[in-house]
């Protein structure tokens, strides 16, 4: 692989070498890249960071649970050609079906000019049939629209991100076909660098006690959904916002704006309550 097309990480990520390493390779290899982890760990973000470093589209996929891969393909717009035929004033050939053709996300992909990066977000939503088809079609770079009897082939093979939150097990046959990395939540260094990319004049008073409060409140028990990356720079950005703010009021569990890290009701009372107990530090 050229230097020129090597990921090396982009203005807002954080980029470990390791994770370095599995991108630039399924990149050379032409393999989907699985990434699994929790929410908030970054793995969704890395397809976007790898699409600015690139200088490549991003095009993202967003899997629901009940979608068909021929809608992730291209869909057929009947009802648009159907209002054409009654009203006839569109300017389109109703009798030509290609006019009525558009092109799903993968089928975008595939069919653009330029090389672009893939997202498959969260695939592990859609069912074992919906997985697999979808990698016979990435992995054969082709695909038939039945309604004209024509085979697309891929312009410019994409770059492909997949993820996964493990809230259900892949298929082997999936696992085998993909290049596979486990992005853990990153541990306070790492915190560090993340925090200091998107704040880097924070004062290292506020840098330190927001990330040491921010732990401690991800290891209280029975949070449905801990605050994750994304909780905590917008958690910082509200404390910066603040002027009464003053960081030594978290080292005494004076913990203000708790709804910006805590999104469940539950979660929120529950902190609030162990807080108030004084059990905090």
């Amino acid at each position: 692989m050229s230097s020129e097309s090597q990921f090396t990480g982009a203005t807002r990520y954080v980029l470990d070498s390791e994770l370095s390493a599995i991108v630039n390779i399924s990149m050379s290899l032409e393999m989907p890249l699985l990434l699994k982890g929790e929410p908030g760990t970054g793995k969704t973000m890395l397809a976007y960071a790898i699409a600015e470093s690139l200088k490549m589209p991003l095009i993202v996929l967003n899997v629901k649970s009940n979608m068909k891969l021929v809608e992730a393909l291209y869909q057929y717009d009947t009802l648009t050609r159907l209002n054409d035929s009654r009203f006839g004033d569109s300017g389109r050939d109703v009798g030509n079906i290609e006019n009525y053709i558009k092109m799903g996300k993968i089928g975008q992909a595939f069919v653009s000019d330029i090389r672009t990066v893939l997202l498959i977000d969260e695939i592990d939503k859609a069912d074992t049939d919906f997985q697999d088809d979808m990698l016979d079609v990435l992995d054969q770079m082709t695909f038939d629209i039945i309604e004209i009897d024509k085979t697309i082939l891929t312009k410019n093979r994409p770059v492909i991100i997949i993820t996964s939150n493990a809230k259900k097990d892949l298929s082997d046959p999936f696992l085998g076909r993909c290049n596979f990395h486990h992005i853990a939540f990153p541990d306070p260094k790492m915190m560090r660098k993340i925090v200091h990319v998107h704040f880097p004049d924070l004062d290292d008073a506020l840098m330190e006690s927001s990330i040491e409060t921010f732990y401690k409140l991800r290891e209280l028990d029975s949070v449905e959904k801990k605050p994750a990356t994304r909780e905590l720079i917008n958690w910082i950005r509200a404390l910066k916002a603040d002027p009464d703010f003053k960081p030594k009021k978290l080292l005494k569990g004076d913990i203000p704006y708790l709804g910006v890290l805590f999104k469940k009701s539950q979660d929120y009372k529950m902190a609030s309550n162990f807080i108030s107990r004084r059990k905090f530090f």
